[in-house]
C-alpha cells in the first residue's frame, strides 16, 4: 500500500502550534514523571495512566460496552468527536457529531435526552477526558470518556465510517500518538 501524503491543515498556525504544544506537553509530562525513555515510543500504559492522573473525576467507558450501547436502539446515545476537522474527515464513529467547542458539547448533552449515553472520544483519550470532565464541572453527569478512543476502537477491528460509508482508516494524529494505531490502520504514515 503507497502512504498518502498529509493534507494540508486549514487551521491557523497558532492553533496547530498550541495543539502540537499539548502533545507535546503530554509527551513530557510522561517522561518527567518516569515513564521512559523520551525517545522511546508512547505506550497505552503511560497515556491511560496520565489520563486518570489529569482527570480523575473522567469517568470512562471501554469499547465493549460502547459496541453493547450502539447495538441497544432502546438506548439513547450521544457521540461526541473532540477531533480536528481533518480528524474527523478521514472517519469517525457511526452517528458521531464532532465538537467544536466545550460550550458546543455542552448545548448538544442539555438538548439530549434525559436518560441518554453521552460518549467523548478522541485519538487516544485526552483530549475527550479534559473535554468530559469540563462537561461534568457544568453538572452534566451521563458524560463518559471512551477508553483508548478511537485508536483503540479502530485497532479492534471495529466499524469506521467517513460521509456514511465504512472505511478502515483513521487520522494518526501526528508522529507520537501515531505509534498506537495499528499501522494498517493509518490513514497515512507519518
Amino acid at each position: 500500500m503507497t502512504p498518502r501524503p498529509r493534507a494540508a491543515s486549514r487551521r491557523p498556525p497558532g492553533r496547530r502550534l498550541a495543539e502540537r504544544l499539548g502533545g507535546v506537553l503530554l509527551a513530557a509530562l510522561l517522561a518527567a514523571a518516569g515513564c521512559g525513555d523520551p525517545a522511546a515510543p508512547v505506550t497505552w500504559a503511560d497515556v491511560e495512566e496520565r489520563i486518570r492522573e489529569a482527570f480523575p473525576g473522567a469517568p470512562s467507558l471501554d469499547t465493549t460496552a460502547l459496541a453493547a450501547l450502539m447495538r441497544d436502539p432502546a438506548r439513547p446515545l450521544v457521540l461526541l468527536d473532540v477531533r480536528e476537522p481533518e480528524e474527523f474527515a478521514v472517519s469517525h464513529l457511526q452517528g458521531a457529531v464532532r465538537v467544536t467547542s466545550p460550550d458546543h458539547a455542552a448545548a448538544l448533552v442539555r438538548s439530549a435526552p434525559e436518560d441518554a449515553t453521552v460518549v467523548a472520544y478522541c485519538s487516544v483519550g485526552y483530549r475527550s477526558a479534559r473535554l468530559v470532565a469540563d462537561l461534568r464541572g457544568r453538572g452534566l453527569a451521563n458524560v463518559h470518556n471512551l477508553d483508548g478512543s478511537i485508536f483503540r476502537w479502530a485497532n479492534e477491528d471495529r466499524p469506521l465510517f467517513r460521509d456514511g460509508a465504512p472505511v478502515r482508516h483513521v487520522h494518526p494524529f501526528d508522529e507520537t500518538w501515531g505509534v498506537l494505531l495499528a499501522a494498517d490502520r493509518r490513514a497515512f504514515f507519518p
